[in-house]
């Protein structure tokens, strides 16, 4: 990121740089292919789904701001369950890439525009967008900066990219780094999604991702933060985490519900850049 070396981090496959703190996972994903425990998609469906909708409408907006006059072409890579998709296609003409067959097929059964595989294998020749979107799918793909080159090649002059990711500096992440410091991992390899199909492989903050973009032929058009809680579907998310007993789930309920005010004190732990490509020479 900034080219100093990395410093070993909370465990062996975790490291951190001192100078820019980035970091990073040496954790490898097994999508298609994946023998650990299996991914519940209904329920994670029932958790997630409330939250990524709120946020979604949040993105279709800083596209149709950002986004050149006349804009219609948007590419969403990983696109999942495809709740991004059903959210941007009244605004642009939506094409999704999902490396994952099961999920991706679901999508498609649905009939929405997704392609089985990965970007940007699947895409045709000289196929091109005013914006493409990575919905909580950048920090999982090791070789970024390719992947970031791919992007500047795809997209039109002045055609924006834009990253929704995790933060280093969102309350969430620094509380479970504190915790594992005292002895307990389990938030924290939760956070990096360890042993899952897709594990994390990076964590950045505001400044050190938009030194990465910057790097690769982009200038920032806008950041922002988004809530990493709501209100609603919260419950369901909050069952979605395992056989919680009634009570307690109840329990962690309220005093979640009682913090989210509190919360917005602090900074959240989802981010989002708007990168424009820049012109060429």
């Amino acid at each position: 990121m900034c080219g100093n070396s990395q410093v070993a981090g909370l465990a062996g496959w975790h490291a951190t740089c001192p100078a820019c703190s980035y970091e990073s996972a040496a954790l490898t994903g097994a999508i298609n292919a994946h023998t650990g425990p299996e991914v519940n998609e209904a329920e994670r469906e029932a958790g997630l789904k409330a939250l990524r909708l709120e946020n979604f409408k949040t993105i279709v907006g800083y596209a149709k701001k950002h986004a050149q006059p006349g804009a219609r072409r948007l590419l969403d890579v990983g696109s999942a369950h495809g709740w991004f998709l059903e959210t941007a296609r009244e605004d642009f003409d939506v094409l999704g890439v999902e490396p994952d067959a099961v999920v991706g097929s679901r999508a498609a059964a649905r009939g929405l525009p997704v392609r089985s595989g990965y970007f940007p294998d699947v895409l045709a020749e000289g196929e091109r967008f005013d914006v493409i979107v990575f919905n909580d799918v950048i920090e999982h793909i090791p070789d970024i900066r390719s992947a970031l080159d791919a992007c500047r090649e795809r997209l039109d002059e002045g055609g924006i990219l834009i990253l929704n990711l995790p933060s280093s500096r969102g309350f969430f992440y620094r509380l479970s780094k504190l915790i594992a410091r005292m002895g307990w991992r389990a938030p924290f390899e939760r956070l990096w999604q360890k042993d899952l199909p897709s594990p994390h492989v990076h964590y950045f903050n505001p400044r050190n991702l938009c030194q990465l973009v910057a790097g690769q032929g982009f200038e920032l058009a806008g950041a922002a933060e988004l809530p990493a809680l709501r209100a609603k579907g919260l419950l369901e998310r909050l069952r979605c985490a395992g056989n919680v007993p009634v009570l307690s789930l109840y329990l962690q309920y309220a005093a979640i519900m009682a913090a989210i005010p509190v919360l917005r004190m602090f900074p959240s732990d989802i981010i989002v850049g708007v990168f424009r490509k820049k012109a060429a020479g």
